[in-house]
């Protein structure tokens, strides 16, 4: 595996946390409506404490739209970091918005929300293109990876400047010997990103019981989470919600 050459020392401290916003937006579109509008919802988090905004651009629009990003670029005060597919005109809307931070990541019409992550062997080409594209313009660059080796050294020789660890199986898997397997994977490839010097980040599937172990992962430095923190404020308000999953992820340390 050959080290990034922007490689950073590991993070140290709590990880940052993003809040992924795309589900205050699928409870607007399931009316066609206005509101719950997810500017707001990005205020509210921020004030809860998130070290970032996470919202997923999606080719077939279904939950956050154009003028969201337009709109969240021009008022967020913490990082953007925006999710999109390998697409050419996907890249194109983001280098002509510039968040601080695009992440990488696979899509299908008919999936629910991001199953996997993004095969980058595979499509060696089309990741390179989009990730020099979004370089170019000053845009940091994440990867949104499983926890498999050969992804994250193609990743890595394509010049990223994160990759986050899909976590999906270890959420999904039943607590005990299946789960801690899964720990271990994603223990084992956060120390090979961290040794290559790239910035570690994970998400998908965490929640308020969960995201204490990964978090403890040694140099993580962002966790992305979304729908555990929507849930949750549906009763104690997005504010408080963002606030308690801050106080876990600090605890862990």
């Amino acid at each position: 595996m050959t080290a990034n050459a922007n490689a950073k020392p590991p993070h140290r401290g709590p990880a940052r946390l993003g809040v992924n916003i795309d589900h205050v937006a699928t409870l607007r579109q399931a009316r066609r409506g206005v509101e719950p509008d997810p500017v707001w919802a990005a205020a509210a988090a921020e004030l809860g404490g998130a070290d970032g905004i996470t919202i997923h651009l999606r080719e077939d629009r279904r939950h956050i739209q154009d003028r969201d990003l337009r709109v969240l670029r021009e008022t967020v005060q913490v990082d953007l970091n925006l999710e999109l597919a390998v697409e050419p005109e996907m890249v194109a809307i983001a280098v002509a918005t510039r968040p601080d931070q695009v992440t990488l990541v696979p899509e299908r019409r008919e999936e629910v929300t991001t199953e996997g992550g993004l095969a980058v062997a595979s499509r060696r080409g089309a990741v390179a293109e989009a990730v020099k594209r979004l370089r170019d313009a000053g845009i940091r660059v994440s990867a949104f990876l499983d926890p498999d080796p050969s992804e994250i050294d193609a990743s890595v020789a394509l010049g990223v400047d994160a990759i986050e660890l899909h976590t999906g199986r270890y959420a999904d898997a039943r607590e005990g010997r299946d789960r801690d397997a899964e720990l271990e994977a994603l223990r084992a490839a956060g120390a090979r990103i961290a040794s290559a010097g790239v910035g570690l980040h994970a998400g998908h599937g965490l929640d308020y019981r969960n995201v204490a172990d990964v978090a403890l992962i040694p140099g993580m430095a962002e966790l992305n989470i979304g729908h555990a923190i929507v849930c949750r404020a549906v009763f104690v308000g997005l504010e408080a919600a963002v606030r308690e999953m801050k106080a876990r992820i600090d605890a862990a340390r």
